[in-house]
């Protein structure tokens, strides 16, 4: 298992001293996103130059990308928004390709105008389930096309909000190129965190066979992120269900801040080492 982190952990100081920081934090593997080397998180112009100094920077400090972000409102209300930000995520998936990342991770979306990562009353409803399959009946065709997997993970404010929900996703679809992202602290708001052992044994035996990214975020007691290690997550059970599925990829960590990076490639390293 590889030791990942999010880009966006640090601050956009440039490409080259971002990753030699990452190296340096003790991590193997990164989640990029093109905010990071200063454009939009979905790029509306091939940025080719980027892309090209992107995987340089990569090499030079030892490091790998495994996966892009691609995420936008999957479900936003107003279709014309959905479409405009097709033209982005198209150049992410065509990055994706051209630096040979195996995965764009996605966002089901909310009906929050707003905010995709924020729970809305209507994120159950069938409108925002069909909105959602639209926009990835057009993303799996694009991946299909470019040879990427694109990555869903269930996350409590989108339409996608559990390992039920993404497990009827994955049936629906039917498409080997639909993977799953597993967040433990995504499946453990304040009022599951009790049943902690059930609800990682619920996803790992709907999900486990098409992981393609494990996310190591913790979360407190209330509901909000925090570094893994400093939460309710009990990393040497869900690591362990992990492993069972067979999954030997990346563990990619985010939401702390980037003076905290050090500290969670000690402690995960740590628990893999217990655990394996």
């Amino acid at each position: 298992m590889e030791l990942g982190i999010f880009s966006r952990t640090y601050q956009p100081v440039g490409i080259d001293k971002i990753f030699a920081q990452i190296a340096r934090d003790g991590f193997e593997t990164i989640q990029f996103n093109f905010s990071s080397a200063g454009l939009a998180s979905l790029p509306q112009e091939w940025p080719e130059a980027v892309v090209k100094g992107v995987i340089a920077s990569a090499a030079q400090s030892g490091l790998t990308i495994c996966a892009l972000s691609g995420t936008y409102n999957m479900a936003h209300p107003d279709v014309a928004k959905r479409r405009a930000d097709r033209i982005g995520f198209s150049n992410v998936v065509r990055a994706a390709q051209f630096m040979r990342v195996p995965l764009v991770t996605l966002c089901t979306g909310s009906r929050d105008a707003t905010n995709m990562w924020s729970a809305h009353p209507d994120n159950g409803s069938p409108e925002a389930w069909v909105a959602l399959r639209g926009e990835l009946d057009f993303a799996l065709e694009l991946a299909e096309h470019h040879g990427v997997a694109l990555g869903v993970e269930p996350e409590p404010g989108n339409v996608v909000g559990n390992a039920k929900d993404a497990r009827r996703l994955l049936d629906e679809i039917g498409m080997p190129q639909l993977k799953i992202v597993m967040d433990a602290a995504n499946l453990l708001p304040p009022e599951s965190q009790t049943r902690q052992r059930e609800v990682i044994a619920e996803a790992v035996s709907l999900l486990g066979a098409d992981l393609a990214l494990v996310h190591t975020k913790d979360v407190s007691p209330t509901g909000e992120a925090v570094a893994a290690g400093r939460g309710v997550v009990d990393f040497h059970n869900f690591l362990k269900g992990i492993l069972s599925t067979g999954y030997r990829g990346a563990l990619v960590s985010h939401n702390f801040p980037e003076q905290d990076a050090a500290y969670v490639s000690g402690f995960l390293r740590r628990v893999i080492e217990e655990v394996m």
